[in-house]
């Protein structure tokens, strides 16, 4: 037999064994499963469908017609579930693909402020016994215990706690309240303003009254001094000597006292 005559036999077994290896190959083909569960990872699938889906491919699929009504019901209910599902793919990513995650963003640091937002509680209103031989209604304010003592009838006073006079802003004295105010507004006054401004601190010529101004909810004014007893916007400030020898008030201690004193109540600081 020549040369051309083997080739051609061989060829020819070739082309007739092929497609029998070709179809014992993929007679039995790999199924392709598909959850119904639209919420679970693709990762899940590769194990094959939960117990609960089995069968479900091979089920025939009935279209049922669905009532325009149960059509908006089934739209809003996936527009509700979308952002549920989405928040469930979000986690599964991120415990797949853990290094895809960002770096975590350094919080830009800042030195805290210690801001102490509660006085002790001596400092508190309370009623008290308090023996003197002023009369009921009158005001007595003793700077060094920082107390504000309104006198009341049996010798006993209702105690509140103030802030007073830094050092160098002390005084005592005798007045009567000649004015009161709610929300008063504030001009500082000169010497204030260039005081503060030496310090680096620029004060407003005119502040509104409201919750950001110093004067707080309610002030009374002490004869024709610029001297006060008014609310403050830093109660943690009651019981210390801070201002510029104002007398200072938690607002819900001063609006109380607001409500039990008139223009003309003697006022004495000691």
């Amino acid at each position: 037999m020549s040369k051309r005559s083997l080739f051609l036999a061989l060829l020819a077994s070739l082309s007739i064994a092929l497609p029998a290896h070709a179809s014992d190959r993929y007679k039995s083909r790999p199924p392709v499963m598909v959850s119904p569960d639209l919420q679970a990872s693709w990762v899940l699938q590769l194990g094959g469908v939960p117990a609960q889906t089995r069968g479900y491919a091979s089920q025939p699929m009935v279209r049922q017609a669905i009532p325009a009504g149960r059509q908006r019901v089934l739209r809003e209910q996936v527009v509700r579930q979308q952002p549920v599902q989405q928040r469930r793919l979000v986690q599964q990513r991120r415990v797949l693909f853990p290094q895809q995650q960002p770096a975590a963003q350094p919080v830009a640091m800042r030195p805290d402020k210690p801001v102490r937002t509660q006085i002790e509680p001596k400092f508190l209103p309370q009623m008290v016994e308090y023996q003197t031989q002023h009369k009921p209604g009158t005001i007595v304010i003793d700077t060094r215990e920082r107390f504000l003592y309104l006198v009341m009838e049996d010798g006993m006073a209702k105690r509140y706690g103030v802030g007073v006079g830094k050092p160098g802003f002390e005084w005592a004295g005798t007045h009567k309240v000649t004015d009161k105010r709610e929300w008063p507004d504030w001009r500082p006054p000169q010497e204030m303003i260039a005081r503060e401004a030496a310090k680096g601190h620029f004060l407003p010529a005119h502040m509104p009254g409201g919750p950001e101004n110093p004067l707080g909810a309610r002030a009374l004014y002490l004869g024709s001094t610029l001297y006060r007893i008014h609310g403050t916007n830093a109660p943690w400030s009651i019981g210390s000597g801070v201002s510029s020898g104002c007398i200072r008030m938690r607002n819900e201690d001063v609006t109380d006292l607001y409500d039990r004193v008139k223009v003309g109540t003697k006022v004495i600081v000691i």
